[in-house]
């Protein structure tokens, strides 16, 4: 009660959010704190817009006032700001790199030495593909020993589904539940093979740390705790509230649920006292090697540049939220 009477005594602070793509499962918390409320409960007045990819959202979030918060994949985010783009991450969600390959459950591939001779399609300009080539190497493969197909990120699905590649490099968490309602998939991860790097997350301007700092930090707190929230149980309220925010989206409820539970995997555990949400320095630096090891920042980049280190504190919310 004092928590939201604080807020009601504050001036309720419009912040405009510019999300990643299209309405998927790891857009889950934001949905779910503007439908019940928690986002206003802590003096926001969230307004979120969907987006079409985390280049874009990064570019959009950094470049111009239009937004306050962006939410994307944090690589993105990286790359950008070594480019010169004033950015820097606020909260991570997903600690480990999203990205890997989607092979069918029954073939047998369980690394990157399994593909030898087997068609795999891929996207040539998104993120996945700086690394396909490190991939194989832990495989003690090169390019030529399999044959790369490049679709784009709007038909890779398909193309892999219906059998017309062997396997995909793709984004894990938001492909593999819509593949596997035609052609039971499993996971094989850029992460468990020296490829990670932090992935969901929110980041924002330098600019509007500096003007919009307390608004940005409530914000990804209580974004942080509702993440809890889900993961203690409540995936199906966190789906149906996706639903009620998006009602002209022509969402599949199962396909929201597999994209929950898939995301799960990538979080990790929270750094030793301290809760979901916080950046954590070794990943960072893990970030650094990983993105230097194929050329898309230099090997010298400060880890600690990349983000703001104590801006989220989901705890100030578990009053408000619950379990």
């Amino acid at each position: 009660m004092a928590l939201c009477a604080a807020a009601a005594a504050q001036d309720v602070a419009p912040l405009k959010v510019r999300l990643d793509w299209t309405p998927w499962g790891v857009q889950a918390p934001f949905h779910l704190a503007q439908q019940k409320g928690w986002y206003k409960q802590a003096g926001l007045d969230v307004t979120l817009e969907d987006g079409n990819g985390s280049v874009t959202t990064v570019q959009i979030v950094g470049a111009s006032d239009a937004f306050d918060v962006g939410h994307a994949a944090l690589a993105s985010m990286m790359i950008a700001r070594d480019k010169g783009l004033p950015v820097k991450a606020v909260a991570v969600f997903a600690r480990q790199s999203d990205i890997g390959l989607l092979v069918p459950a029954d073939s047998g591939i369980g690394g990157p030495a399994a593909l030898k001779g087997r068609k795999v399609a891929y996207t040539a300009g998104s993120l996945e593909a700086p690394f396909i080539d490190a991939f194989l190497a832990a495989g003690k493969l090169k390019r030529g020993d399999v044959e790369l197909v490049n679709v784009d990120a709007a038909s890779k699905a398909s193309t892999y589904a219906v059998g017309r590649a062997d396997a995909a490099f793709s984004t894990i968490p938001f492909f593999l539940p819509v593949v596997s309602q035609t052609r039971p998939s499993q996971a094989v991860r850029f992460a468990d093979y020296g490829l990670n790097m932090p992935s969901f997350g929110l980041f924002a301007s330098e600019e509007k740390l500096k003007t919009r700092g307390d608004a940005i930090a409530r914000f990804a707190s209580v974004t942080a705790r509702a993440w809890e929230y889900i993961y203690a149980g409540h995936e199906d309220e966190a789906v149906a509230a996706i639903l009620a925010q998006r009602p002209q989206a022509r969402l599949n409820k199962a396909v929201l649920r597999g994209q929950i539970d898939a995301l799960k995997g990538y979080f990790g555990t929270p750094a030793a006292g301290s809760r979901l949400g916080r950046p954590v320095p070794a990943d960072w630096v893990q970030a650094v090697k990983t993105l230097s090891s194929v050329g898309l920042i230099p090997a010298d980049a400060d880890p600690a540049s990349f983000y703001v280190p104590d801006l989220v504190h989901a705890e100030r919310y578990d009053a408000m939220v619950g379990r």
